[in-house]
């Protein structure tokens, strides 16, 4: 099988984890590298060369990426508001495209970049790694096992204490900040999850209610939300860079319970338990760090002649972003780049 080449852009902590995913993994290897900084690109390139391959190139013009053949495939993994550009730049070029979650910022550019996708017949994918893991496919059989019964409820949270930077990634409503593009969006693209092998069906978003606490810089430091789904089924999540948590993710059942331990979006292992009291916790290891899987899948599809993923869909991305652009117009959270 031909090594599958692929380029990165943005080489920031996140690529890192991709680039070791990728360096560890059979027939594919990192063949350029585009950032903003020529100094710090051709860092990331000396780090993940491999000494059997070609060096790999780094660069700070995308022309480099867009117009060589020797690239396969491009992650992106800049701040979410430059997604949309790199993406569509790529599609134009006919670069299959594995991007960072989210996708984009708001529903309607993940539309039009899904329509651009298929205009270009060129593969393009959010990369939700979470929903590869190995732990993923127990829970999936359990769930569709009917082990806890019909679902009914889940509660989750993602919390960790960072300090107040006006000027991070986390912090800039000009960098899309904020708790619920940067890791809410683990619990609600994990709920949609569930509901799915659950009933078969993409969930319904009936109502919701949601409480934040909006900073200094105009973003959500810490939110709380409860989504009345389809099926007569809720979800509430926490969401916070303010305070600690358990960080688990559990799904109520008619008659039983499952827990995805924590952390749930990196998790290895995840118990249930049925109303007789029987208590099955089963371990799944990462076979490298949790990247693998969304790189095989996106690697699979190019190779297919697929433009999307079943997993990871155009419609399943497009649907998360319009639960969270609800909720930010509840919390009342607005980017100087929205339309």
């Amino acid at each position: 099988m031909k090594s599958f080449a692929w380029a990165i852009i943005g080489p920031g902590r996140i690529a890192h984890h991709f680039a070791e995913a990728v360096h560890r993994l059979d027939h594919t290897h990192l063949a350029c590298i585009h950032g903003r900084d020529l100094t710090r690109a051709e860092a990331f390139a000396q780090k993940w060369t491999r000494d059997s391959v070609t060096p790999i190139r780094a660069t700070t013009h995308i022309d480099d990426v867009l117009r060589s053949n020797a690239v396969d495939g491009v992650y992106i993994a800049t701040p979410h508001p430059f997604h949309a550009h790199a993406i569509r730049a790529c599609l134009n070029a006919n670069k299959p495209v594995l991007c960072e979650k989210p996708l984009v910022t708001n529903a309607t550019m993940a539309k039009q970049l899904a329509a651009l996708s298929r205009q270009q017949n060129t593969f393009l994918m959010e990369a939700v790694w979470t929903r590869f893991l190995p732990i993923v496919e127990t829970l999936r059989d359990w769930i569709r096992a009917g082990n806890i019964g019909r679902v009914r409820a889940m509660q989750s949270s993602f919390c960790f204490n960072a300090p107040f930077d006006p000027q991070s990634r986390m912090f800039d409503p000009n960098l899309a900040g904020g708790t619920l593009l940067d890791i809410g969006i683990y619990n609600i693209t994990m709920t949609r999850w569930v509901m799915q092998q659950a009933f078969g069906v993409a969930p319904t978003l009936h109502d919701l209610q949601t409480r934040a606490k909006i900073g200094a810089t105009g973003v959500d430091h810490q939110l709380a939300a409860t989504l009345h789904l389809s099926e007569g089924v809720t979800s509430q999540f926490i969401s916070s860079f303010e305070s600690s948590a358990e960080n688990a993710f559990h799904i109520y059942g008619e008659s039983g319970s499952i827990t995805i331990h924590p952390n749930f979006w990196q998790a290895t292992r995840a118990t249930q338990m049925r109303e007789s009291g029987a208590i099955e916790s089963v371990e799944r290891a990462l076979a490298i760090n949790g990247f693998e899987g969304e790189i095989i899948e996106a690697m699979r599809c190019v190779r297919e002649g697929r433009i999307e993923s079943k997993t990871i869909s155009h419609a399943e991305t497009i649907a998360t972003l319009e639960w969270m652009d609800q909720i930010r117009a509840q919390i009342g959270v607005r980017y100087p780049f929205d339309s």
